[in-house]
């Protein structure tokens, strides 16, 4: 997991070889401005969501793993608390594995939280168990969707 501010985003190009497309359609938008939807950049491999998610306590968030995607999450409108247990610290939940959706989900709390606000983003590589969209009022952000 890594959290940084947007003006840091070029730092991590390295860390995946769609990264830099990512970023640059990052770079070239006004993100305030983005309605919602998905734009493929790199056909499947490389999906750019804005989502408005709705208010969510920390009891309503439940921890997700993807196997085949990194999550590169922006929070738009207001601060978002997001939970962070490692994977491997996951309690497995009786909903398998979803193929379709590349995503498992968990049982139980996060092991910590941490406010990610307007100017920040989280990068969720697949060991990164996460619970996001904790907000009171509802958040407007954007989900990069990386293939891992």
């Amino acid at each position: 997991m890594i959290i940084d501010r947007l003006e840091n985003i070029e730092k991590y190009v390295s860390l995946n070889p769609l990264f830099a497309q990512a970023f640059e359609f990052l770079k070239s938008h006004d993100l305030k401005v983005l309605e919602p939807g998905k734009t493929e950049l790199k056909g499947k491999d490389l999906l750019v969501n804005v989502t408005e998610a709705k208010p969510k306590t920390k009891e309503q968030a439940r921890l997700e793993t993807h196997r085949d995607f990194i999550d590169i999450q922006i929070p738009l409108s207001d601060t978002e608390v997001m939970g962070y247990t490692p994977a491997a610290d996951c309690r497995p939940a009786d909903a398998p594995y979803s193929e379709e959706k590349d995503i498992t989900f968990f049982e139980g709390p996060a092991d910590s939280y941490i406010d990610v606000k307007p100017g920040m983003f989280a990068i969720f590589f697949p060991q990164d168990g996460h619970a996001p969209a904790i907000t009171p009022n509802g958040v407007k952000k954007i989900i990069i969707k990386v293939k891992a």
